[in-house]
């Protein structure tokens, strides 16, 4: 009996979550619903969810109703493993997940296993596919290699004759992305006056601030998460430090104002091009607003996710898993992101990165 309440913990359901009818096809969306990045997993389950009730409206997939489970693995690497092998073991063929790449890249390995579809609104690392577990992996948005190429190649240019510092948290996504973006940076012929690791969930980040400050840095790059971001950017104000911050995807969501306050203004960040002014995506925006559901970051990645693989189902005719992934590797979709086919490696062949500048409250898309 702990096993099954400890499974269905894992996944988000209570105990009167039944299993689905036979004549329900059920799947899944996975991250961080709970912990200190749960406000990707709102965009995830957000996202998920209107594109279950909207693809349901038209009558569902192969004639029948989805539904949706959710899998909370807190961007926990060894939780993530355990709620893919429930969702696995409970029946779901496919999952819109997961956001951390720390959670995605072990994740995929159960799914390959068990032959369910995986495909990432949100996870970057490149490894996610360069060292792909098998055919069942996908994702929807780019790769940090590309973000980190716009960052690198974006901060040689624009500051030029300025101090730049470089910052990372140590996970998958925030090493990885501070990496290419030195890379870039580098190649570009502009050399970091330094390059540090932070240690996330700390509260005070004093130490990092002076040696920026002691350095006289002008813009620090962050490969990390918008609630450390927030707090490195409220602490360097607090010591009348003016350096600007710049950073990646991990800190598109309206949640880093509030950590920072009036503080955020001024602050870089690269994502791809705003899904609420793509004209692809506007009868979706225009539902998410009506239901009070503000439709940025990732909601829209996820919504196109499900689907993605809603059509490649179709398109098979069924929802076993080595068929829908021939579809997968054939199809153009036809999706709220736009219109887009994956390559060999699973990677779309959506538009590359974009920077955006925050005011006061929100984010703009500035090039």
């Amino acid at each position: 009996m702990r096993k099954i309440l400890a499974g269905l913990a894992l996944l988000g359901l209570g105990a009167a979550a039944a299993p689905a009818w036979a004549d329900d096809i059920s799947i899944a969306v996975a991250g961080p619903m709970t912990g200190k990045e749960a406000t990707f997993g709102a965009q995830f389950k957000a996202g998920a969810e209107a594109a279950v009730a909207d693809i349901n409206a038209k009558g569902g997939v192969l004639g029948k109703q989805l539904k949706l489970q959710f899998g909370d693995d807190q961007c926990d690497p060894k939780q993530a493993r355990a709620v893919a092998e429930q969702l696995a073991s409970s029946g779901v063929v496919f999952v819109a997940g997961h956001f951390c790449s720390s959670s995605s890249i072990p994740a995929s390995s159960v799914y390959n296993e068990q032959g369910v579809v995986q495909i990432s609104p949100g996870s970057t690392n490149p490894k996610l596919t360069d060292e792909r577990s098998g055919d069942f992996t996908y994702r929807i948005c780019g790769r940090d290699d590309q973000q980190g190429g716009v960052a690198g190649a974006y901060l040689a240019k624009e500051f030029a004759d300025k101090k730049i510092a470089i910052l990372h948290d140590k996970t998958a996504y925030g090493q990885g992305l501070a990496d290419e973006t030195k890379k870039a940076l580098n190649a570009a012929g502009k050399q970091e006056v330094f390059y540090e690791a932070i240690t996330p969930g700390e509260k005070d980040y004093t130490a990092i601030v002076t040696k920026l400050k002691q350095n006289g840095i002008d813009v620090v790059y962050l490969g990390g998460y918008h609630t450390e971001a927030g707090l490195i950017i409220r602490q360097a104000r607090g010591q009348n430090l003016k350096t600007i911050l710049v950073g990646g995807d991990a800190l598109v969501s309206t949640e880093l104002g509030s950590i920072a306050g009036d503080d955020v203004e001024g602050t870089l960040m690269t994502f791809s091009p705003d899904p609420r002014k793509n004209p692809a995506a506007k009868e979706v925006v225009d539902a998410l607003e009506k239901k009070g559901v503000n439709p940025e970051g990732y909601v829209v990645y996820t919504y196109a996710a499900v689907q993605t693989w809603a059509q490649a189902a179709e398109k098979a005719g069924t929802t076993e898993g080595e068929k829908v992934v021939a579809a997968l590797k054939d199809l153009e979709f036809d999706t709220a992101l736009g219109k887009f086919k994956f390559d060999a490696k699973g990677d779309p062949n959506l538009p590359s990165y974009v920077f955006y500048r925050w005011g006061k409250k929100n984010y703009e898309q500035i090039q």
